[in-house]
């Protein structure tokens, strides 16, 4: 299937943060089968991550891999500069890493606290603000941040993860403002309850009771979330920015 010219990502360069598993691994074979160049970043899993660039090469796609702790300001300023160097651009970042450190509050730590704040939000500066200084100057840039139905609505025993996915969507409403007149857009994607690691660890009694509230009455697919991202990364979104894109099967319609 060839797809139509607005929807290709040939010529474009990304970074997603947080690749080597789970939605950053869809997201960023979807983006390299759309023929964009993938940057793969991970913290931990190298051999992951590597199988993630074999997959991509594979199927004719290119790809590379950094390992990088985007928490970290310097180390998110490598990577992107990583992704400039090798590649000669930056045309899309996903800021797709994060963390959970789930605890009613009472049992909450104030380590639980900031490591969540620091790799799901704080992350979320670090790149963007380094990715954005080449995009002005290029004046192209397509930032998409991955956050959660969590920060709209709230869970119980996540205040962390709940308040820095909220803060995500302040973030980037306020980015969208900031550098929509150099031709960069900022938009996220709240993912609903998704078939992850994480929601394996789920008690099945759980999973019954979320299902239930979910009009279309079942989890989604990491597929799902990418076929979003592809398409706010590409031509055919050109005039969307500052806009929380809900891929949660209904459950936070008004």
């Amino acid at each position: 299937m060839t797809l139509p010219s607005s929807l290709s990502l040939e010529e474009k360069v990304a970074i997603v943060t947080g690749s080597s598993r789970g939605i950053g691994r869809t997201i960023a074979k979807e983006l390299a089968l759309r023929g964009a160049v993938v940057v793969v970043n991970y913290l931990k899993s190298s051999e992951a991550a590597d199988q993630v660039v074999a997959d991509i090469t594979a199927s004719g796609g290119k790809a590379a891999v950094h390992q990088a702790d985007v928490s970290k300001f310097k180390e998110a300023q490598d990577l992107v500069k990583f992704s400039v160097d090798t590649f000669d651009g930056l045309h899309i970042l996903v800021n797709n890493a994060g963390i959970t450190r789930d605890k009613l509050i009472m049992m909450m730590s104030e380590d639980d606290w900031d490591i969540v704040q620091d790799t799901n939000l704080k992350s979320t500066f670090n790149c963007s603000k380094t990715a954005v200084r080449h995009m002005m100057r290029k004046r192209y840039g397509r930032i998409i941040n991955i956050t959660s139905i969590a920060g709209q609505m709230g869970n119980p025993g996540q205040t962390n993860y709940s308040a820095s996915k909220a803060g995500q969507i302040g973030f980037t409403k306020a980015l969208a403002r900031e550098v929509g007149s150099r031709n960069i857009t900022v938009n996220a994607i709240a993912a609903g309850y998704v078939e992850t690691d994480i929601w394996e660890g789920v008690p099945e009694e759980a999973k019954d009771a979320i299902l239930s509230m979910v009009p279309l009455g079942r989890k989604g697919e990491t597929q799902e979330i990418a076929d979003a991202v592809a398409f706010l990364a590409s031509d055919q979104a050109a005039y969307i920015t500052g806009q929380v894109l809900g891929v949660d099967g209904g459950i936070t319609m008004m």
